[in-house]
């Protein structure tokens, strides 16, 4: 048994699904839609950059969606790929966008229109130098709940963002709280790395962008998604469109319980995890947290074959 698993923000780079692009006319087909969407050319910003300006999450959130979806249509009608025996589908923060799209339960065009605005309310949610995004390493997550604990007496915001795997939990919030976390990090001998980010995300401090979200959200049709879609929130599969919907707004300011997922995901008997999208992060996330599972990241057409051979 298989699940299909989309990047979120951070995975994406310059040249991304170049390969793909250079080479399929359907690629050229999606690139020129997301285009014409968004009403400015994404598709030379994900080919040619700039890298700063792709780095702009406003950019970043529909570019990643757009290789991701170019290179699962490539697998589907390229390659006749058999998803059959895909029990599950989940996405990583925006790449629950991503998962929606190519599970059947949102329209492209509109999941573009979504992550642009979705982007452009998070990066105005919070001025910019007032927040921060740390990485913590090698200790687990009820162990940083209870270092949270010791902080709270601290004014700000200070919450798990990310939940990504055994050993690595993201932290997000105010700038001085989070710097005061990481000196009682620092005090117990505890590894933290700041994050180059230019919101922070995935907290409280996202409310305004989660409010400003939600009528465009609700007013989005959404249907049946064709597999088993995992939110970020619930760690869960969720079936209920309308549930759907109000997830997503919740995402915005909530933990990505992205190892939890794939426990859940893993314990329904899914051995295999394939990562379609650029870069491989996702992929290093499942090892760390399954160890006995089976990897495989798709990013060129060598890797569609070696797939397909793999699932012969």
């Amino acid at each position: 048994m298989s699940a299909l698993l989309f990047p979120g923000q951070g995975s994406q780079s310059v040249g991304m699904g170049m390969e793909f692009y250079s080479k399929f006319e359907l690629v050229k087909k999606i690139f020129k839609e997301a285009d014409e969407k968004l009403n400015y050319p994404i598709s030379k910003l994900i080919l040619d950059g700039p890298a700063d300006e792709l780095q702009l999450t406003k950019n970043t959130q529909p570019a990643i969606l757009t290789v991701s979806y170019s290179i699962f249509k490539v697998l589907k009608d390229e390659f006749n790929f058999d998803f059959s025996s895909f029990k599950y589908f989940a996405g990583h923060s925006l790449g629950e966008y991503s998962a929606l799209v190519c599970a059947g339960s949102l329209n492209f065009n509109d999941a573009l229109y979504l992550l642009r605005e979705r982007g452009k309310a998070m990066q105005e949610a919070v001025p910019v130098g007032q927040g921060k995004m740390i990485a913590i390493l090698g200790i687990k997550t009820d162990e940083i709940i209870n270092i949270l604990k010791l902080n709270e007496k601290e004014s700000g915001i200070c919450e798990i963002a990310n939940d990504n795997a055994e050993g690595q939990v993201i932290i997000s919030g105010s700038k001085e709280k989070v710097e005061t976390l990481q000196s009682l990090l620092k005090e117990k001998k505890i590894k933290s790395i700041p994050l180059k980010v230019s919101a922070p995300f995935h907290c409280s401090l996202m409310k305004p962008a989660a409010d400003n979200m939600k009528d465009k959200i609700d007013k989005t049709k959404f249907i049946n998604p064709l597999y088993k879609v995992v939110n970020n929130v619930t760690a869960n599969p969720e079936t209920n469109i309308e549930n759907i919907k109000s997830l997503l707004v919740k995402q915005i300011f909530s933990t990505v319980r992205w190892r939890e997922s794939i426990i859940n995901i893993s314990s329904n008997g899914v051995k295999n995890f394939i990562e379609l999208g650029p870069g491989k992060v996702l992929s290093g996330m499942v090892k760390r947290t399954i160890k006995e599972a089976n990897c495989f990241s798709i990013n060129s057409i060598t890797d569609i074959k070696n797939l397909t051979n793999e699932f012969k």
